[in-house]
């Protein structure tokens, strides 16, 4: 069973989010949050798979508490999505940054929403890795240069190599095929730079290739 916890402060959002999870028999939700601070301490009472996460809430929004909850390792394994209105949501990026490992416009097809669940529940971060890459694109095209990459040093050439192609979108499945490595192979170095990086996720991977200057905006088109 998928353990779903909701932080947004629309009451009718959250019923209408509740509504559509707990009519599927492997989804169940397990909390409501209708603020930042209450989504943390839910986060940990509770433990849940997943988090759909408002950005926007009074007082501790989605992004801050996106944070809280990435950095408790008691609670390595949740995984966050971020609800927003706008799929080019100026916050989407920093919630990324943060740990989350997607995100999600609101207005999502509710068999889509069901898929995406499902998805990042079972451990694949990135909902639509090619519309993450656009909106990190998008958002390092605008932002001055960061200094705070990671050190990509501690990543053998291998390794860099594939953490390119995982800011381009690719799934492991295209990454072998174009290094003609085997998926396992990919899968193998993935994971390396993940835990060399200190990275939740696939989505952090992609946010770590751009801010350390590894890949530039445009350069897989």
């Amino acid at each position: 069973m998928i353990r779903v916890l909701l932080a947004d402060d629309q009451g009718l959002v959250r019923a209408g989010l509740r509504a559509l999870l707990d009519a599927e028999d492997d989804i169940t939700v397990v909390g409501e949050a209708s603020g930042g601070d209450e989504a943390v301490t839910l986060a940990r009472r509770l433990v849940p798979d997943v988090v759909l996460m408002d950005i926007r809430m009074p007082g501790v929004d989605g992004i801050e508490a996106t944070g809280a909850i990435a950095a408790d390792d008691r609670l390595a394994d949740v995984r966050i999505v971020i609800l927003t209105t706008f799929d080019l949501d100026e916050y989407v990026f920093d919630g990324l940054r943060a740990g989350a490992s997607g995100f999600l416009v609101k207005d999502t097809e509710p068999v889509d929403l069901l898929r995406a669940v499902r998805t990042v529940a079972a451990g694949d971060s990135l909902l639509s890795p090619r519309a993450t890459r656009r909106l990190v694109e998008e958002y390092a095209l605008r932002a001055k240069p960061t200094r705070h990459g990671r050190n990509l040093e501690v990543l053998t050439d291998r390794e860099r190599e594939v953490l390119s192609h995982v800011a381009a979108g690719l799934s492991n499945e295209e990454i072998a095929e174009v290094l003609v490595i085997s998926p396992a192979t990919a899968r193998t170095h993935v994971s390396r730079a993940m835990t060399k990086l200190g990275a939740r996720d696939r989505a952090q991977l992609v946010v770590f290739a751009y801010e350390s200057g590894l890949v530039r905006p445009g350069w897989a088109s």
